[in-house]
């Protein structure tokens, strides 16, 4: 294992082989799943209808994620930007969702200008892996009252791979104002403070009468017309 895995000072770190040999496997992870649930789910070609909701809802998104409260070592409260992402994949399934906050990703890595760039792997954690995981929302997808389960579970995702980015490379970066006792807890708090208060706000707004009247409005109104342009299994 010493290709992918070395021992240096006290502790195991990835080899560069291992950083690649860790994102194929969970790359290869999140499309096989993507895959069966998207056979299962029997999605066909995405249709213009598709695409022009998750253009204009990936817009939104990266619009209002300039609109922000942002930490010093990176990460940010937005005005819901998660929640357009997430609302791709319940609409349109997983293969859809994880294409669109893929693409998100990119646009995250890119709004940034790669100034948190130190490796590959933690770019991967950081922006690609943390993103696409809004897009997990899809597996929820034609499940009634789903979206609120999806998207809690997928911001938790999200903040589970900037975690793993935190305890590998930016542990040195800790303020020296933090707790010592609580060193070893420091970017699960650190990253999942802005991450839960954007969840938190985001669910308060959308359950409200008048925003959550307008979502079901929005979601089954695409949903039918989405099932309209479908082969039925019998034709």
């Amino acid at each position: 294992m010493s290709k992918f895995i070395s021992y240096v000072s006290d502790y195991y770190e990835l080899t560069k082989a291992g950083y690649y040999l860790t994102v194929v496997i969970l790359l290869l992870v999140i499309f096989a799943a993507a895959f069966f649930v998207a056979k299962r789910q029997n999605t066909k070609e995405l249709d213009v209808k598709a695409l022009t909701f998750a253009g204009a809802a990936l817009a939104l998104a990266f619009v209002t994620s300039y609109i922000k409260y942002e930490l010093p070592m990176g990460g940010s409260v937005t005005l819901f930007s998660m929640f357009f992402v997430c609302l791709i994949g319940y609409v349109f399934g997983i293969r859809v969702g994880l294409t669109a906050a893929f693409a998100y990703s990119i646009l995250q890595f890119i709004q940034t200008g790669g100034k948190y760039f130190l490796t590959p792997f933690q770019t991967c954690c950081d922006y690609f892996f943390a993103f696409t995981a809004l897009g997990i929302v899809g597996f929820w997808y034609g499940k009634k009252k789903g979206f609120i389960t999806g998207y809690v579970i997928a911001v938790l995702i999200r903040g589970l791979f900037h975690t793993i980015g935190g305890y590998i490379f930016w542990m040195d970066y800790m303020p020296e104002s933090f707790p010592k006792s609580l060193a070893s807890v420091y970017p699960i708090v650190y990253n999942y403070s802005y991450i839960l208060i954007e969840m938190v706000l985001t669910l308060i707004v959308i359950n409200i009468p008048v925003v959550k009247k307008a979502i079901d409005y929005i979601v089954t109104n695409l949903s039918n017309e989405k099932n309209n342009t479908e082969p039925s299994a019998q034709a």
